[in-house]
């Protein structure tokens, strides 16, 4: 089993685990007032006064690395660019997507994504450009906490993760099995390419934040908690991404809204 994905994936449980051992629990109201309790179950961050905490370290990273970083690289790098970088890393993840599409039973998803990755790597130059997308064979997204969503497993409480930003233990547990199961990093590992597949994570990390840097300044411009605006964002998000995997063809998200922090954006947003 190659090296880094085992580091990779024991790096992901490990960030859970700490989490979960050092999280401080937020006081739950009292009893007799239903409705401050009703919220708080609502609301599903028990561990709310630590994930705050986190928030404000993947804030400082973002406001100091990832942000001035992405917006040079919008500086530097015209649209077209920016857009074959990004057509191009989604590219990379049609195995992860198409093996998300058998197991959620999505048949016909799971064959447009392997004749988008096929036509696309191909004629698209190995997916630099998506040539798929105007020949009527249109992309989607899938990951293993979306399908966990689609068998019934539950989110558990709202969690904040070091550099990755919003998630749950079932999107975390997600997370990890993607780095485990991604077959580009078992071929790059195992072709002593290793740094390959950092360069890969920073870039992706680099390409995301400038898709999303006017959504996210907006919401922080016009939210009273960045916080809690985010916190909501994400759960909407996730919500709508597993009822669109439910009902493929006749459920469709909302826009692009994200819902990650301004951290560094986990592998499960948009790359677009």
């Amino acid at each position: 089993m190659p090296s880094n994905v085992l580091g990779k994936l024991a790096l992901g449980m490990s960030v859970v685990t700490i989490t979960a051992l050092l999280a401080g629990c937020a006081t739950p109201p009292p009893a007799d007032d239903p409705e401050s309790v009703a919220e708080f179950q609502q609301l599903n961050d028990p561990l709310e006064p630590t994930n705050r905490a986190i928030f404000s370290f993947n804030e400082g990273v973002d406001t100091y690395v990832l942000r001035p970083v992405a917006k040079g690289y919008r500086a530097v790098v015209p649209p077209f660019g920016r857009d074959r970088v990004a057509d191009f890393l989604d590219n990379l993840k049609a195995p992860i997507y198409l093996a998300n599409d058998l197991l959620q039973g999505n048949v016909n998803q799971a064959g447009m994504t392997a004749g988008r990755f096929a036509i696309n790597t191909t004629f698209g130059v190995l997916g630099v450009m998506d040539v798929a997308d105007p020949m009527g064979i249109p992309g989607h997204k899938g990951d293993f906490g979306q399908t966990f969503g689609v068998w019934g497993v539950g989110e558990g409480p709202y969690l904040v993760l070091p550099l990755l930003g919003p998630s749950n233990p079932r999107d975390a547990i997600g997370t990890g099995i993607e780095y485990f199961a991604d077959p580009v990093d078992w071929y790059l590992s195992d072709h002593g390419m290793k740094w390959l597949s950092w360069t890969r994570t920073g870039v992706s990390a680099v390409s995301q934040r400038e898709a999303y840097l006017d959504i996210l300044d907006d919401v922080k411009r016009t939210s009273l908690d960045y916080y809690s605006a985010l916190r909501s964002l994400y759960r909407q998000r996730r919500t709508a991404e597993i009822n669109a995997a439910k009902n493929p063809g006749q459920y469709q998200p909302p826009p692009a809204s994200t819902g990650q922090s301004a951290s560094l954006p986990s592998e499960k947003a948009q790359q677009k």
